[in-house]
């Protein structure tokens, strides 16, 4: 799985990821913290409220960022966003009404929502090969779970010498130092085949996105994702500190667990997904969120929550991490920038539903009953999933276009077939979907492969 690492380019912007993503872990163990310290028992509400802020602000600015992003040359604007990010967190030691909590992190998630996208879209352009690129991502489900081990072990061992308050600085550090790495590297900046209205652009990640089979089954398993997550970042310092009575170090060491799980998955996922295809791999993931969740219902002592969350950690990883592999594969590298901030746009819609549920109903009727109803959501969500994305899968499919002139480039190597040219491309917007609901210059399927 190293070797991609061999990629200078592919190396200093995973090596900006981890150090980024370190400091934003320091920075969600403090917020968690500081929750706590404001409001008490009702941290979990407080807490809930925050990230549905926080994905206000991803699923409104993302497809938005997108649509400049094509315009920008990408380094300059990861810098920037990185240095925008770095300034807020520095005011957040500062804080001391729950108010202050709420603005700033709306401040600093508006970066992060143009920032992620944008960065993720970049990763394909610099590992074109397949399989260099699901090591990639693999690395990169590691880098995030950094800020779910790592970072929650680094804040138990500073919270033994410093205040919590004091983390945030790990964050600033953080985003400077990715800032300094992303200066050290040329990166591609594709461009638009053509010139698009700021609507255009900003839409058509979401309709390729939802004009794609295994995407629409991937929206679905978002929730189910989000479901699970929702529950672990939320409710954890309200299990332990309210609930169990332990201390700071014992909350952070139980989001270890977690991120211990999902680190496992994300280890073994280049293997398994050479033998196996990503919707079994995904579905599984998903059925671990379930179960997870169901069995956190019995959950009464921090001895069982540890095993629940490294569980909850293994399913995250697994149905997570070979999004970006669909993503790839439905779209042309023209569209990257427009799908990722589409899926990073609906995916984090999922967790503006979720995190409400786990806050609120945590405070209102208990946690118990918080975990049933966030399983049983994530359920549902694994039975639409079965629904939308067909077990039958193929990368590309045949399909004919009336409406393109003859030296068009999408059809300059299509085969004639009398009434237009036929080409197999990738599934992405460009190939029909059953029952007419592809876009509009499609004409025809010639097989249809979901009946």
């Amino acid at each position: 799985m190293l070797n991609v690492l061999a990629n200078r380019t592919y190396r200093h912007l995973f090596a900006a990821q981890v150090i980024a993503l370190v400091g934003t872990g320091l920075a969600t163990v403090a917020l968690g913290l500081l929750a706590y310290e404001l409001a008490g028992a009702d941290a979990g509400a407080v807490l809930g409220t925050a990230l549905a802020i926080k994905m206000i602000a991803y699923v409104g600015v993302a497809p938005v960022a997108s649509a400049f992003a094509e315009r920008l040359p990408r380094r300059a604007m990861l810098v920037g966003l990185d240095l925008v990010r770095a300034a807020v967190a520095m005011l957040l030691p500062f804080v001391s009404e729950v108010w202050q909590v709420y603005v700033l992190i709306f401040v600093l998630q508006l970066a992060s929502a143009a920032f992620t996208p944008t960065f993720q879209a970049t990763i394909p352009d610099v590992v074109p090969d397949e399989k260099e690129y699901t090591r990639a991502l693999s690395l990169s489900r590691l880098a995030y779970d950094l800020e779910n081990v790592i970072s929650p072990m680094l804040a138990a061992a500073l919270l033994t010498i410093i205040s919590f308050h004091s983390l945030f600085a790990g964050t600033v550090v953080g985003f400077v130092v990715s800032a300094l790495l992303v200066v050290s590297v040329v990166l591609p900046s594709p461009q638009s085949p053509e010139r698009r209205s700021i609507y255009e652009r900003t839409t058509r990640g979401l309709r390729l996105y939802l004009a794609t089979p295994r995407l629409r089954g991937l929206l679905a398993l978002n929730l189910a994702i989000a479901a699970a997550s929702a529950m672990v970042i939320v409710n954890t310092v309200v299990l332990v500190q309210a609930e169990f009575g332990l201390t700071q170090r014992a909350m952070a060491l139980a989001l270890g667990a977690f991120g211990g799980g999902s680190m496992i998955a994300a280890l073994v996922l280049p293997r398994l997904l050479d033998e196996i295809a990503d919707r079994t791999a995904m579905l599984a993931g998903a059925a671990l969120l379930v179960a997870g969740l169901f069995a956190g219902m019995l959950v009464g002592s921090y001895t069982l929550l540890l095993p629940v969350w490294f569980v909850l950690g293994l399913g995250y990883s697994l149905a997570q991490t070979p999004s970006g592999r669909l993503l790839r594969r439905s779209s042309q590298p023209e569209d990257r920038p427009a799908l990722f901030a589409a899926q990073f746009a609906l995916s984090h819609a999922c967790w503006l539903l979720t995190y409400p549920v786990a806050g609120w109903l945590g405070a209102k009727i208990g946690l118990q009953w918080t975990f049933m109803a966030l399983g049983l959501i994530a359920g549902l969500a694994v039975l639409l999933t079965l629904r939308l994305w067909p077990a039958a899968d193929p990368d590309e499919i045949e399909h004919v276009h009336e409406t393109l002139a003859d030296d068009d480039p999408h059809v300059s190597h299509a085969e004639s077939i009398g009434r237009g040219a036929g080409i197999p491309i990738p599934m992405s917007s460009t190939a029909i979907i059953p029952n007419g609901r592809g876009p509009a210059d499609v004409a025809e399927i010639l097989h249809d492969l979901y009946d």
